[in-house]
């Protein structure tokens, strides 16, 4: 039965427990009507039966975990180009002559419905790859001549520029945005990586996540959500090329690598992806994190967010990786070492200081420093953290 209400969807578990919920009701009066004394007082077996029916009236309504969604997009405002000739412009018509594929995946972005309708120039395609009637006008005289078609090809910007000018055609438009505001300073863009690496304005190639790694995870074959198609996928996750998290494994390997231990954050599987916790385009956090330190992980695990009267100083200090590791372990709990005993013991090292309460043979030598003190995280009772 827990398995049969975990695979069943919200809106069919929702009325199911309406149902269980009236049937405990009439139930509950029932049997409160046949054992009521003459008195009015209630006989024993009744308390009992009535605190097992309202336990059964607040049963918790099992819903498998959803595929997280896309982040919400970001306000960008299009903005006309700057060179004012209307007469370089073609427009998309001339471009979806040759065109076709490009501009009939290019319709169905937002890219597409981005200018104003008072916009007669600049839009469509020419938005991003600049004025376009001295490429078509060339195009179309060279005929069958390979050398006039490759100059002809020149005479529109097509992105295999150097990374910064490839990348300033979006910024152009896409820096109204807090998300884009330290896209120059990003890591990403450090590294030489553009817009176009990762972003499609039109996807053309429905299977590219073959072109990337080809390591496979053993839990992603066994847990995974249902994939939707690629189409779709790209639609609504800002036109990336590939989902996550291949496409960032075709730069991280190191990091695909950690995601292939037995313990891990359940990234492969489909349950997080890499921009939950990062932000591709540039933050003022290390690792490019959206938040600074614990908030990040704490967004997700908020029982250990606090606060607490007696804090464990590592977490404030350090944060949660002080003993966990961020993608993957072979340890339990992703923590950093074999035991974590020995991960106590980086800190609490010397027996005569202030924050070791054992005596130099005080330490257990098999067994956890966490049979004790239990709430590691922080305490409210306990500046030891034993309870």
């Amino acid at each position: 039965m827990g398995t049969a209400l975990m695979l069943r969807p919200e809106r069919e578990a929702l009325p199911a427990a309406k149902v269980l919920r009236a049937e405990c009701k009439t139930r509950a009066a029932g049997t409160l009507r046949q054992k009521t004394n003459p008195i009015g007082s209630f006989h024993p077996a009744v308390a009992r039966s009535s605190l097992l029916l309202c336990a059964c009236l607040w049963i918790p309504v099992a819903v498998a975990q959803k595929q997280p969604a896309a982040s919400q997009n970001p306000s960008v405002t299009w903005r006309s180009p700057a060179d004012i000739n209307p007469e370089d412009y073609a427009g998309i018509e001339t471009c979806s002559a040759c065109h076709q594929e490009e501009a009939q995946q290019f319709s169905k972005t937002v890219h597409a419905r981005a200018y104003p309708a008072s916009a007669k120039f600049g839009t469509g395609c020419e938005s991003c790859h600049g004025p376009g009637k001295a490429h078509a006008d060339a195009m179309m005289a060279a005929s069958t001549s390979q050398e006039k078609m490759t100059a002809g090809k020149k005479l529109i910007f097509g992105f295999h520029g150097k990374p910064a000018e490839n990348s300033s055609h979006c910024t152009f438009c896409h820096n109204t945005s807090q998300d884009q505001s330290l896209f120059g300073r990003s890591q990403h863009k450090l590294a030489g990586v553009s817009c176009e690496q990762c972003h499609a304005a039109h996807l053309l190639l429905p299977n590219q996540e073959q072109t990337g790694s080809q390591l496979k995870v053993t839990q992603e074959r066994f847990f995974q959500i249902p994939a939707l198609p690629e189409e779709t996928r790209w639609l609504h996750e800002s036109l990336l090329k590939q989902k996550q998290p291949n496409l960032c494994f075709g730069c991280h390997l190191t990091v695909q690598a950690n995601f292939a231990l037995p313990n891990h954050h359940r990234v492969p599987e489909g349950f997080m992806k890499c921009t939950d916790c990062h932000s591709a385009h540039g933050t003022l956090n290390p690792q490019q994190l959206k938040k600074i330190g614990f908030e990040v992980c704490v967004t997700c695990h908020t029982e250990k967010r606090g606060p607490y009267v007696y804090e464990h100083p590592a977490l404030r200090v350090e944060g949660c990786t002080a003993c966990h590791s961020r993608h993957g372990t072979v340890q339990s709990h992703l923590i950093l070492r074999t035991e974590s005993r020995f991960l106590c013991l980086q800190c609490h090292v010397n027996p005569q200081a202030a924050n070791v309460p054992h005596g130099r043979l005080g330490f257990q030598t098999l067994g956890d420093c966490t049979r004790c003190h239990v709430t590691i995280h922080g305490s409210n009772t306990n500046q030891y953290f034993l309870q």
